[in-house]
């Protein structure tokens, strides 16, 4: 990808005024959004990007090794 579709195909989220979790969680929504609108226009289905997605985010959660407090 180069400069020019990574600027059409990235938003990235505005740091001003917001506390660390709200830009963490919009960072998060921007980048979501950003791979659908990118696999949409892809030619990806709905469900199969939903699941795409799906899939990749409980991937990471399950992956993430919380600390048994």
């Amino acid at each position: 990808m180069d400069k020019e579709e990574s600027e059409i195909f990235i938003t990235e989220f505005p740091k001003e005024g917001f506390s660390i979790i709200d830009q963490l969680q919009g960072r998060v929504q921007f980048a979501i959004l950003d791979q659908i609108k990118l696999m949409k226009t892809s030619g990806i289905k709905h469900e199969e990007i939903k699941e795409i997605i799906l899939t990749n985010v409980q991937r990471v959660i399950e992956n993430y090794k919380f600390q048994e407090e």
